[in-house]
Parts: structure tokens; C-alpha cells; sequence
């Protein structure tokens, strides 16, 4: 026969052990990546030391050596884009109207 002494000693080092496993686990995340970690595979391909692909957060790009379009260009641009724009709605209210 069992004592009320027993069923809470036993509640309590199954208590202990899951705060155990718990803690076990939420430390395995802390620790770091296994793809960080050197293979012991003599064939496995080295990654690059610097990834490619995205410019560093601070590079700024340099100074332009072309000109920007000046305000003459891009007035006869924008009449030629409305010239065209106002023709496509011209042919397209045709094509509705048939």
C-alpha cells in the first residue's frame, strides 16, 4: 500500500524531470548551427567565405558618371508617352463602339 508521501515524491520527480528536459532543450537552441560546423568529409564542397548577392548596407553606389535627362528631354518623352497613351484609348473606345 501506498503512502500520500510516495504519490508526491513521485509527482515531484516527474516535475523535476520534465523541467530537466525542458531545459535541455531550450539550450540545444542556443547552441550553434551544425551548418556552421566544419565537415569531417574530406569531398565536401567549401562554401565561400563572403556570401554573394546583396551590396553591404553602408556601400553607397558611385558618383554618375552619365548626365540625367534634362527637363527639355523628358518634356518631349512625356508629350510623345501622352501622344501615344491618348491614341491606344482612341483606337481602343473604336473597338467598344462596334
Amino acid at each position: 500500500m501506498r503512502t500520500a508521501g510516495q504519490d508526491g515524491r513521485t509527482w515531484a520527480r516527474a516535475v523535476a524531470a520534465a523541467a530537466v528536459l525542458c531545459g535541455s532543450l531550450a539550450l540545444a537552441g542556443c547552441s550553434s548551427s551544425i551548418a556552421d560546423m566544419p565537415s569531417l568529409d574530406p569531398d565536401a564542397v567549401a562554401r565561400p567565405k563572403e556570401p554573394a548577392g546583396y551590396l553591404p548596407v553602408n556601400d553607397v553606389p558611385r558618383e554618375r558618371v552619365t548626365p540625367t535627362i534634362s527637363p527639355e528631354e523628358r518634356a518631349k518623352i512625356e508629350k510623345e508617352l501622352t501622344a501615344a497613351r491618348d491614341r491606344q484609348a482612341s483606337a481602343a473606345s473604336g473597338i467598344r463602339d462596334r
